[in-house]
C-alpha cells in the first residue's frame, strides 16, 4: 500500500466502531508472537490526566537511562504522536509498513475484523519490540477492563481521577465507571491511585483486595505541596510514606491538578525503579531523586494549557468533560486572570458530551464567547451550543462555522481590545481534542495522518 492507501485503510477501520474485549487483540498479537511480552510496562487508566501522567512517567524513566516507549491517545495533529520512543514519534513510513503487515495477517484470518484502536495498539506493540525498548508506558484508550491495552502485564497500574465520561460505554454511575477503570489492576501488581470520590474509591479498594494488589493512594500514602504556580508551570514538594521526599520540583505544566498527576507519576516511577534495582535490570545506576527532578523538569505534553501563539496570546486546553472543565476554570482563576484582564473563549464540543457541564464553569470567566464546530461528524453545531449557553443565562454569543473562522474573529477582537485597554486579551480554545487539534492546524502546524484523530 502507498501512503494514501494506508491512510484510507486505517481511517476505514473506524467503521467497525468501538468493541470492548481482549479476544481480538489477543488473536492479533498472537499472530505476531506476542510482541508485548518482550518489554516491561506501566499501565495508566482513569478519566482525566492519563496523558499527562503517562508523559511524566516516561520522562522520568527515560532520564533514568531506560529506552521508553509511550503509547497515548488521541492525538492533536499527527497520528504519529500516539507512538513514541524516548520522545521521538514513530515515522509515517513505519506506520505504513507495520500497518501493511497487520493488514496481511488480518486478511489471512477467518472472520476477523479488528477495530481501529486494536490495530493501532498492535502497531505500537510491534514498533516497541523492534525498537528494543526496555519499558512501555501505555495509556488506556477507554475504560480499562476490556480495553485493548489491558493485554499487558505491567510493573505497576496507575489510575488517575475518575469522573463521568463515555457513559454510553462505561455505565451511568460512578461505581459502574470505576469498575471498568479498576479492571487494569492485576494480580499481585501494585496500584497507584489518585484522590477519588468515595464511590469510586470503594470500588477500586475492593478490586485491589480481590487481586491482592498493594494500593497506594494519593493523600494517604504519598502527597505533595504546591509552593508556586504561574503560566509557565508549577513548583512543588513531594513526600512519600517511607520518608522519601523531594523539594522544589519544577513541572513545566500549568494548573494545580497537574501536581497530583506528577505525584502519581513519581510514585509509579519509584516502584518501577525499585523493582528494576532489586532484579538487577541492566542500565540503571542513576540517583533516583536526580532522575525524578530532571525528568519532571523535561516534560512536554501538548494540548494542556499550552500556548500556541504569542501575539495575541492563544491558549489551548482539551477540556472535554465537566471535571476537566472545572480544572481548567480553576487554573484560569488562579493564574491566568492575574495576567490577562479579558479572556475570549472559543468553544467546540462533541454532541455526545455533557455540554452543559463543560460550559458551566467556563462561561462566567469569558469576556467574549465564540461557538464553533470542528470538522468532525460527532461535533455539536454552534447553534446547538448557543441554545445551551443561552439556557445557562449567556446570550452575548458569537457563532463561527469553523475553528479557523472562530480564531480569526477572536484575533480581531483581541487586537481591538488591546488598542482600547492597552492590555492583551487571552484567547482560550477548548472543549475537545478535535477543536484544539484543528486550531493547531489552522495556525500552521502540519501533521502526519491528520484525519485519524479519533
Amino acid at each position: 500500500m502507498n501512503y494514501d492507501e494506508t491512510i484510507r485503510h486505517l481511517y476505514n477501520l473506524q467503521k467497525h466502531g468501538i468493541k470492548f474485549g481482549l479476544q481480538n487483540i489477543n488473536r492479533l498479537l498472537s499472530a505476531f508472537h506476542n510482541p508485548h511480552k518482550s518489554f516491561l510496562a506501566v499501565h495508566i487508566g482513569g478519566t482525566n490526566g492519563k496523558g499527562s501522567t503517562s508523559a511524566i512517567i516516561a520522562s522520568v524513566l527515560q532520564t533514568a537511562g531506560f529506552t521508553v516507549g509511550l503509547f497515548t491517545s488521541p492525538h492533536l495533529i499527527s497520528f504519529t504522536e500516539r507512538i513514541r520512543v524516548n520522545g521521538e514519534e514513530i515515522t509515517g513510513n513505519d506506520v505504513i509498513s507495520i500497518a501493511a503487515e497487520i493488514r496481511d495477517i488480518v486478511s489471512a484470518l477467518d472472520e476477523f475484523s479488528p477495530t481501529f484502536f486494536e490495530v493501532v495498539t498492535a502497531i505500537a506493540m510491534l514498533y516497541f519490540k523492534r525498537k528494543e525498548i526496555d519499558i512501555a508506558v501505555m495509556e488506556v484508550g477507554m475504560g480499562g477492563r476490556l480495553d485493548a491495552t489491558n493485554i499487558i502485564m505491567p510493573e505497576v497500574s496507575v489510575i488517575t481521577n475518575i469522573g463521568y465520561d463515555h457513559k454510553e460505554f462505561l455505565g451511568d454511575t460512578l461505581r459502574e465507571i470505576a469498575r471498568e477503570k479498576a479492571g487494569i489492576i492485576k494480580e499481585d501488581v501494585p496500584a497507584v491511585i489518585s484522590y477519588q470520590d468515595r464511590e469510586a474509591l470503594d470500588v477500586i479498594k475492593m478490586t485491589a483486595d480481590e487481586k491482592h494488589a498493594d494500593l497506594y493512594l494519593y493523600g494517604r500514602d504519598f502527597s505533595s505541596l504546591l509552593k508556586s504556580e504561574n503560566v509557565s508551570g508549577l513548583c512543588f514538594d513531594y513526600r512519600d510514606s517511607d520518608s522519601f521526599a523531594i523539594h522544589d520540583l519544577i513541572l513545566p505544566l500549568t494548573g494545580a491538578h497537574q501536581m497530583q498527576n506528577a505525584s502519581l507519576a513519581i510514585k509509579a516511577a519509584r516502584i518501577v525503579l525499585n523493582n528494576l534495582r532489586v532484579s538487577g535490570f541492566p542500565g540503571h545506576g542513576k540517583d533516583t531523586i536526580k532522575c525524578i527532578k530532571d525528568g519532571i523538569a523535561a516534560v512536554k505534553w501538548p494540548g494542556r494549557l499550552e500556548f500556541i501563539k504569542e501575539n495575541p496570546p492563544i491558549l489551548i486546553d482539551a477540556a472535554h468533560n465537566p471535571a476537566a472543565a472545572d480544572a481548567l476554570a480553576r487554573a484560569l482563576k488562579r493564574t491566568f486572570l492575574e495576567t490577562y484582564k479579558k479572556i475570549i473563549i472559543i468553544l467546540g464540543i462533541m454532541a455526545d458530551k455533557d455540554i452543559k457541564g463543560i460550559m458551566e464553569p467556563l462561561l462566567p470567566l469569558a469576556s467574549e464567547v465564540i461557538l464553533t464546530a470542528p470538522s468532525y461528524s460527532r461535533a455539536a453545531s454552534p447553534e446547538h451550543l448557543a441554545d445551551i449557553a443561552q439556557s445557562l443565562g449567556f446570550s452575548d454569543l458569537r457563532i463561527a462555522p469553523t475553528v479557523k473562522d472562530a480564531i480569526d474573529v477572536a484575533i480581531r477582537k483581541s487586537y481591538h481590545s488591546s488598542l482600547i485597554t492597552h492590555h492583551s486579551s487571552l484567547v482560550l480554545i477548548t472543549g475537545s481534542f478535535y477543536t484544539i487539534g484543528e486550531a493547531k492546524e489552522a495556525l500552521g502546524q502540519k501533521g502526519v495522518l491528520t484525519r485519524l484523530r479519533e
